[in-house]
């Protein structure tokens, strides 16, 4: 990694070459969400959207036990403890998922250990979910009598199908990797030593293929998650015009001609 800040070590920011990394760093109690962390995961995720360097984001918990286990319940107090506090609460939960459901650059999660709750809320903001063999999920809202909003169950809904999110709803219970490969909910389940090869390898192969090209499909991604009476077309169509006009294109036919890696320059 290549720098660091931390903000009273709850949330580190880092660059890794051209992928950017934001990590939950809460390991004593398995990387679990304050309300300033909310907050401060917003600012990084818009931070690396404005950087015309980084070309991938990846998301991910500190530790060897968790990538994020929900929210830290022991804040709910002074948090959540009123309808003024859930409100406030719940605007910087969907700041978050807003800011990196809209990101502009393609994100993977890292996922290691407890994915539970909004933890799970957060992995299914990336593009990506990549796991170590290990993990472990779950949205226990039905053991703690927590209202689960409409737009989170959607989300879930249009990844696993109404058969699967039903289950994990009702249950409340906790599934391996492998149940979560099956259902559609990661990508990628590989040994816990080989999850930061595999990751880094995905997120290196991204960030050096043509960002345009990138961007234009993730413009699409972005579109196809609304209903489809909320599609805005002329963003993808955009986006598509703009890697025929580019530079890269230029470079990537030269290249593949030539024989060569391209150099991608977003131009």
């Amino acid at each position: 990694m290549a720098t660091a800040e931390a903000s009273e070590n709850r949330l580190l920011v880092e660059r890794r070459g051209r992928v950017g990394v934001v990590t939950f760093n809460n390991p004593a109690k398995h990387n679990a969400m304050s309300l300033d962390m909310w907050r401060e995961g917003r600012e990084a995720v818009a931070t690396f959207a404005e950087d015309d360097e980084i070309r991938c984001v990846v998301l991910t918990g500190a530790g060897d036990k968790a990538f994020v286990a929900g929210a830290d319940i022991s804040k709910f107090e002074n948090e959540r403890s009123s309808v003024e506090h859930i409100e406030v609460y719940n605007q910087a939960v969907a700041d978050f998922h807003d800011t990196v459901q809209n990101l502009r650059k393609p994100t993977i999660a890292r996922i290691n250990g407890y994915c539970i709750g909004g933890g799970l809320a957060i992995a299914l903001d990336a593009d990506i979910r990549v796991c170590s063999d290990d993990s472990r999920f779950a949205v226990p809202a039905a053991k703690l009598g927590i209202g689960y909003a409409f737009e989170g169950v959607r989300r879930l809904y249009d990844i696993v199908g109404p058969q699967f999110v039903a289950e994990i709803f009702y249950t409340a219970r906790q599934f391996d990797a492998e149940e979560a490969r099956i259902m559609g909910l990661v990508n990628r389940v590989v040994p816990k030593a080989e999850l930061d090869d595999v990751l880094w390898s995905m997120a290196d192969r991204i960030a050096g293929n043509a960002p345009l090209s990138v961007q234009a499909v993730k413009a699409s991604l972005i579109e196809l998650a609304k209903p489809q009476g909320e599609w805005d077309l002329s963003q993808p169509d955009a986006a598509v015009r703009k890697c025929f006009g580019s530079n890269d294109y230029k470079e990537g036919r030269t290249a593949f001609m030539e024989k060569r890696t391209p150099n991608f320059t977003a131009t």
